[in-house]
């Protein structure tokens, strides 16, 4: 209710705003653009890969340059396979070229851990969802 309020008092305030003045155009306020840019890249990318890579620990997160890298992780059900994701964000629109995800996968053998092939059916997959969750996201911005 105090969103809805405040929300309204802002599109008013822009309204009487918009009225004063000569022919200088105060821009649209748009509330699920799909270019979001405060934090460098598109947020509703931003937010879905972290949300997706959260299974693992994060060895480094940087909002600006849009990366995000995950720890090695080591699946219970799987303990002598590990895998590591990176999730580069590389534009500021919400688009399927927007995204890169990579990801390695080790197995252990001998005690030593070993560079295995990851399938990419795994890494396509982990797009899809990244994607999907941030196009949802962009429309829960919509609906309010």
């Amino acid at each position: 209710m105090a969103r809805a309020v405040s929300l309204g008092l802002a599109v008013a305030s822009l309204a009487a705003l918009s009225a004063c003045g000569g022919n200088k155009e105060l821009p649209r306020a748009d509330l699920a653009a799909s270019q979001v840019t405060t934090i460098g890249v598109n947020s509703y990318l931003w937010r879905a890969a972290l949300d997706t890579l959260s299974f693992a620990p994060m060895a480094e997160v940087d909002s600006n340059g849009g990366v995000i890298v995950t720890d090695w992780y080591t699946n219970p059900n799987s303990p002598n396979e590990r895998v590591k994701v990176t999730a580069t964000i590389l534009d500021s629109d919400l688009r399927a070229d927007a995204l890169r995800v990579a990801a390695s996968r080790q197995v252990m053998q001998n005690g030593q851990w070993v560079e295995a092939p990851m399938e990419a059916a795994t890494v396509q997959k982990l797009e899809e969802v990244i994607l999907t969750k941030a196009r949802d996201l962009r429309r829960s911005a919509i609906r309010g």
